[in-house]
């Protein structure tokens, strides 16, 4: 199909910011017509982490297999789409690499306009796919494996960083307390699942923060609470009550990310709070922040569990936005690891 032809706008994104390898192709910003995910996953499971030069090696063999899947799945050629997206940042800069290299090459090749998209927005837009009619202003709490941030969407592209995390994000925090208790990699699910069976009130841990009269959050004081405290069951011989203590853990951990969250969106006079990240797949987390938004009148959004998760659908759909407003970047562009929500990328 001849581009100039059609009104419709076909965006593919590639995505490799730390161990998924994804592509997908997004219609005007808000509707997939294809979608793929190779997960490294049991790569990294017995190291207790991301390996990043495993992540950059298993980009490296994934990423053409999973981009003739992707175009296969819509029955596409290269021709037939618009531009190509790529994450530029955050993430693993050998990582980075590889999706962005690929990108360059398609760009190149097909004369397909490179847009860089930041990680971070992505993971925003993500609800994009599943709210239609989502538009900002709102409230958007971002929390996953390496970021917790809080932060004010004013418009498309227009962010105000109202708080972040001072330590640990709330995925680190998860995965360091269910390598402590032996639960395996990664933490925040099993947690999750393991939490349903216990008492979140079972053990008073500290909620961090709470009143400091800020957006900022702090996780490595309770995860050094959780640890002493099972320390010190285990010096004394006592079983430790593993399910209300995962429960407890989360809890204290959830009241903070809701308490703060809901207050921001009261302060700016906003009426709508967004969820992203992967840790916004947590059901605890959800089902608090329902309770909260239904009783302060304010509306919620989170995406389906899949897109919450490192995924390309959410990069071709930020990618789709800042194809519209002509932001492009060059074939010597690199990666920027530490990029931070709002900040510039190379035009």
């Amino acid at each position: 199909m001849n581009r100039s032809a059609r009104r419709d706008v076909y965006i593919l994104g590639i995505e490799t910011s730390c161990d998924e390898t994804g592509a997908a192709i997004v219609r005007n910003g808000r509707e997939v017509v294809s979608g793929v995910v190779a997960s490294q996953i049991e790569f990294h499971q017995k190291f207790g982490g991301v390996v990043p030069e495993i992540a950059s090696r298993k980009h490296l063999e994934t990423i053409n297999p999973v981009l003739d899947d992707v175009l296969g799945k819509a029955h596409f050629d290269y021709e037939d789409l618009d531009a190509v997206a790529v994450t530029i940042g955050p993430g693993l800069v050998g990582a980075l690499l590889m999706g962005l290299g690929a990108a360059k090459v398609i760009s190149y090749v097909k004369g397909l306009p490179l847009i860089g998209v930041n990680h971070l927005e992505a993971h925003i837009y993500a609800n994009f796919i599943d709210h239609p009619d989502l538009k900002p202003p709102f409230i958007s709490l971002i929390v996953s494996g390496g970021h917790t941030i809080l932060a004010y969407m004013e418009d498309y592209g227009s962010y105000e960083l109202l708080g972040e995390t001072l330590d640990d994000s709330v995925g680190e925090a998860y995965d360091k307390v269910a390598a402590f208790l032996g639960l395996g990699y990664p933490g925040g699910p099993v947690i999750d699942e393991m939490s349903k069976e216990g008492d979140p009130t079972a053990i008073q841990f500290p909620r961090a923060m709470m009143r400091t009269g800020d957006f900022n959050f702090s996780l490595s004081g309770l995860k050094t609470a959780v640890l002493n405290y099972v320390s010190h069951l285990r010096l004394e011989s006592h079983e430790i009550p593993l399910h209300d203590l995962v429960a407890s853990f989360q809890a204290a951990v959830v009241d903070v990310l809701v308490a703060k969250t809901v207050q921001a969106a009261k302060e700016k006079g906003i009426d709508k709070i967004v969820l992203a990240g992967g840790v916004a797949a947590n059901s605890y987390l959800r089902q608090r922040m329902i309770e909260e938004t239904r009783s302060e009148d304010i509306l919620l959004y989170y995406p389906h569990i899949f897109l919450c998760t490192d995924n390309a659908i959410m990069i071709a759909a930020a990618g789709h936005r800042r194809y519209l407003a002509g932001d492009r970047i060059s074939l010597e562009a690199n990666p920027i690891p530490n990029l931070r929500l709002g900040q510039g990328i190379e035009e």
